[in-house]
């Protein structure tokens, strides 16, 4: 146990090393340049944990890799638990259904083309595959470690998929306002977006949710309309993080059951943080807490996210990616297409359906 008599001390030292990082983290995140880019703490704290990994990890007692590991397992549900915080089903009715079923058809199909492209194209491990396509479907970052308890993946998979956000997320904050400014905005037929459109169309594809605020803020002379269906339907995609997971539980059993050669009894597996995060999403909607109160609980929040992300870079030896090669890359670029013209054929289509 990590809090026992015996491991009390290393663990108390070991989360505390953590967040010493994550205080870093949080500081370097800050920088105006580092912002302009829409890189978030959570990343810059894997990136601190890797470097710790792969330099200093010899240097310090042993006995903190019970804090260590506990950041990483148990702060992490935590985390998401009250990740709720940053969303309202009052958010997800303002956009109605054509946001609602971009958000679905998206998340469902990114996480399935990556999964099955993983696995059986490029021939990654389960684990890698899910995670990067978990990262890409939903939320990023968060994402990703939202997934990895679920699977009980590696923390060096984890970092995998996370450099996958990281490099297509930031291609997609400079491109889309590219895109928009050059293609979608001044063309006329199938190929023109009304501002909501493209909020949608961002909102429904782009990996990070600093990434999806950073993009309309880049278009010049964009309506508030266009970043406010960008964020809702973004928030809309974080929420569905919950069901996905419950799913992809009971998917798991199902396989690890006929893996075992059993034909019933199957053993459901819940993740209950992922249940506990609507209760706590459905709280917030009731707006009971007050805003600056829960201004201050979401930077809480990312400060133990950040914390949970950094304790999973310091498993991240690059030895360990040995064997994986150009995979990764591959998945996530195959992806990253999907994204931006499946979700601009998909956006278009729902937008003119409902």
């Amino acid at each position: 146990m990590a809090f026992s008599k015996k491991n009390r001390k290393g663990t108390i030292s070991g989360i505390i090393f953590i967040a010493i990082f994550a205080v870093a983290a949080t500081s370097i995140a800050q920088i105006s340049f580092v912002k302009s880019l829409g890189i978030s703490p959570l990343v810059i704290g894997i990136v601190l944990g890797i470097f710790y990994a792969n330099t200093l990890h010899n240097h310090i007692p042993v006995e903190w890799g019970t804090g260590i590991k506990f950041s990483g397992k148990k702060i992490l549900r935590f985390a998401i638990v009250f990740y709720g915080f940053r969303i309202t089903f009052q958010q997800i009715m303002e956009v109605g259904m054509s946001g609602f079923m971009v958000s679905l058809i998206m998340l469902s199909t990114t996480f399935i083309l990556g999964t099955y492209l993983g696995i059986k194209v490029f021939k990654m491990d389960r684990d890698t595959s899910m995670l990067t396509a978990s990262g890409a479907s939903v939320c990023g970052a968060a994402a990703v470690l939202a997934t990895e308890p679920v699977l009980k993946a590696e923390g060096h998979k984890t970092a995998v998929a996370v450099s996958m956000v990281v490099l297509f997320g930031t291609i997609s904050m400079f491109l889309y306002p590219v895109l928009y400014s050059t293609i979608i905005e001044p063309s006329i037929g199938f190929l023109h977006m009304t501002p909501e459109q493209f909020g949608i169309y961002v909102g429904g594809t782009i990996h990070e949710v600093a990434q999806v605020v950073a993009v309309p803020a880049s278009v010049l002379g964009a309506p508030e309309a266009m970043a406010n269906s960008a964020v809702i339907v973004k928030m809309t995609r974080v929420i569905m993080i919950a069901p996905m997971l419950i799913a992809l539980g009971i998917y798991l059993s199902i396989q690890a059951k006929k893996t075992g050669g059993a034909v019933s009894g199957i053993k459901l597996v819940i993740p209950w943080f992922a249940v506990y995060f609507i209760g706590m999403t459905g709280f917030n909607s009731l707006d009971l807490v007050p805003h600056n109160i829960v201004s201050v609980i979401n930077e809480i929040d990312t400060f133990l996210l950040t914390m949970a992300m950094t304790a999973l870079g310091t498993e991240t030896v690059f030895s360990k990616f040995k064997g994986l090669g150009l995979a990764p890359l591959y998945t996530a670029g195959s992806m990253f297409v999907w994204l931006i013209i499946g979700g601009f054929v998909v956006t278009k289509f729902v937008t003119a359906t409902f």
